[in-house]
């Protein structure tokens, strides 16, 4: 595969474009006076300043499975395309590299492997809407070229094989995102030995852990042992719709408490069927973590029913003008598209710099710590 900066092209590509400094308070972006009139109006013209970073999208697998397809043309096998993902202002979004249920483990490193080939191979077909990035800077860089980020994860743990080796093997390939979930060192029992030494790891290396899924003790000692912020990239609240995988109100607000980040997946059977169930979602979280600890996860091309009017990625301006009609100050709604997303990405960079200056890669074994 080719070197990764090699896909990150300089920003003086599109000179016209307002540089961002990537380490400017998003919100300081809101001094210009509110638009006034239509709440979808005001979505879009707010959208525009604080695009959606999307924290999840299925479009990996489903594009593997297809025989031809053009993202940025448009296609209308996928609920994900380029003209899509810009009616509706995104402008990130975190590509999974999750498998199927039912594939076999010894299956599961090779194929993510295979998916990481794919990512790459699509954002090097459609370099007018898409960029790889794996920093929050790369992802500035993005938006300033007039790109939509890709951003690599969540991947499934199984995908480590009980290797350390193999994580900073994917990391080098842009791996950010880690799922805990499904294997024996992060099961119903909480973190074990060798679970604890792979956090360790990933906040050396910026990987970020995801906590979807997760059981509650894995979660709780994640919260408390994990120096970089944890996302929930597909959790709601359990509260309004008992999903096993939306958060019970203890655990929102032990997230708050962490400053990690609830990513509200925007599907029917997690938050409901109307744009109205979501944003209840959206206000419950809010209202519990806190507005600097909630975003968006649109969960497409997942194999999922999703909320009316939110088919598909070019849905967002809907569901923010919901917001706004519920009086969710613009300030909030910056954090929640955009601002959050990228406080989790710095604070992993900053983090992982730091960790690199104390810390020499872990050698450490499943067998040694938990055999």
């Amino acid at each position: 595969m080719a070197d990764l900066q090699d896909e990150v092209h300089p920003m003086t590509e599109v000179a016209a474009l307002p540089l961002e400094d990537p380490f400017a308070d998003p919100l300081d972006l809101l001094d210009a006076p509110a638009p006034s009139g239509d709440p979808l109006e005001r979505a879009h013209a707010l959208l525009d300043d604080h695009p959606v970073a999307d924290g999840y999208t299925g479009l990996p697998w489903v594009l593997r499975h297809l025989p031809w397809y053009d993202l940025e043309e448009g296609e209308s096998a996928v609920d994900t395309d380029v003209p899509r993902l810009r009616e509706g202002h995104v402008g990130a979004l975190f590509w999974s590299l999750h498998l199927p249920e039912g594939l076999a483990a010894d299956r599961a490193v090779g194929a993510t492997l295979e998916q990481l080939d794919l990512v790459r191979s699509v954002i090097k077909a459609h370099p007018e809407g898409l960029r790889l990035a794996r920093s929050a800077g790369h992802v500035i860089d993005a938006r300033n070229c007039g790109r939509i980020a890709v951003l690599l994860g969540p991947a499934t743990a199984a995908a480590l094989d009980d290797s350390l080796g193999i994580l900073r093997a994917l990391h080098t390939l842009g791996l950010r995102v880690l799922t805990l979930a499904g294997t024996s060192w992060a099961s119903g029992a909480g973190l074990t030995r060798f679970g604890e030494e792979v956090v360790r790891e990933m906040n050396r290396l910026g990987v970020v852990a995801d906590l979807s899924g997760a059981s509650e003790a894995t979660i709780t000692r994640v919260l408390a042992l994990s120096r970089t912020p944890v996302l929930c990239t597909r959790s709601a609240a359990r509260s309004l719709r008992p999903h096993p995988d939306n958060l019970p109100d203890s655990l929102l607000t032990g997230l708050g408490a962490a400053k990690g980040l609830c990513l509200v997946p925007l599907t029917a059977e997690q938050t409901g069927p109307t744009v109205r169930d979501v944003a209840d979602h959206l206000d419950h979280v809010r209202a519990l973590a806190g507005p600097d600890c909630v975003g968006l996860s649109g969960t497409y091309d997942a194999g999922v029913a999703h909320p009316q009017e939110l088919a598909d990625a070019s849905g967002y301006p809907r569901l923010i003008a919901e917001l706004l009609r519920r009086g969710w100050p613009e300030s909030d709604i910056a954090l929640l598209t955009w601002g959050n997303v990228q406080r989790v990405l710095r604070t992993a960079d900053f983090v992982a710099r730091s960790a690199r200056e104390r810390r020499e890669p872990s050698t450490a074994t499943i067998a040694e710590l938990d055999g």
